[in-house]
């Protein structure tokens, strides 16, 4: 029970600096200056998030011996939804 304890703390502290460091990345302070809605600003995290997702399914895809071509079709996948969201994001699409 003691051994369970620091593994949950550290766990949940690196998601919350994943969050914290996505937030600032998209753009956390431009609401704030600007006096808008953080509606984009989620948004941004979430497809950074997505993202990340993919590029852990490809490091997946390596370290696999089994579903390798799975892990990296879900990944490329993935990742290039995500920067399909981002050229929306930007107007680009």
């Amino acid at each position: 029970m003691l051994n369970d304890s620091p593994s949950v703390v550290v766990l949940s502290l690196k998601y919350i600096y994943l969050v914290v460091f996505f937030a600032l990345l998209a753009g956390f302070f431009h609401p704030i200056i600007t006096n808008t809605t953080f509606d984009l600003v989620v948004v941004g995290v979430l497809v950074l998030f997505l993202g990340l997702a993919g590029g852990v399914l490809l490091y997946r895809a390596s370290t696999s011996e089994k579903r390798t071509k799975m892990f990296l079709g879900a990944g490329f996948a993935l990742i290039t939804i995500s920067l399909y969201f981002i050229f929306q994001l930007t107007g680009r699409v």
